[in-house]
């Protein structure tokens, strides 16, 4: 069975140029077709997300070897994956978290709880997602998420550190 695309009347049409560029697997805006423009923007998505101080401090521990990984994960990552529009950022959050989490991926998901935050997703959703892991991948991998999500939730301010 062929799937059929579905008319979505509150998405502006395409042109035949914008559908051609789409099906070539980029999602660079017109502004963004060069390169440094392109890197540019996905740099600023990631500190966006991240914070500047955190991918400052990636930036600067990283050597000749580890830059080619940095400058991957910006193209990658943050070019292609965070700076696309189908999803909002707060529903992007939410996702990256219970792929963080489900694949075990502990330190990453208190660094996303904080990103999470940023892109205003609330404590509470933030639990609720982390819950549905539970119920999917083990209690195993939902305690070490819901203990490394603390953790940042503290950091940030948005949970009182727990008393005793």
């Amino acid at each position: 069975m062929v799937a059929m695309p579905i008319k979505d009347a509150t998405r502006p049409r395409e042109t035949r140029a914008s559908q051609a560029h789409l099906r070539a697997g980029s999602s660079l805006t017109k502004e963004a077709r060069t390169p440094e423009d392109a890197l540019g923007r996905a740099m600023a998505v990631r500190r966006e997300v991240l914070g500047g101080a955190y991918v400052d401090a990636n930036l600067a521990d990283a050597d000749d070897f580890m830059m080619a990984f940095q400058d991957l994960v910006t193209e990658q990552v943050w070019g292609r994956a965070w700076a696309g529009s189908a999803l909002d950022r707060r529903t992007k959050s939410i996702l990256t978290l219970g792929i963080l989490a489900a694949s075990g991926r502990f330190q990453e998901v208190e660094i996303y709880t904080l990103g999470a935050l940023r892109c205003g997703v609330s404590v509470e959703e933030i639990r609720e997602a982390l819950v549905h892991v539970a119920a999917y991948c083990g209690a195993p991998a939902g305690r070490q998420a819901f203990a490394a999500a603390h953790a940042a939730l503290v950091e940030a301010g948005a949970l009182a550190p727990r008393q005793g």
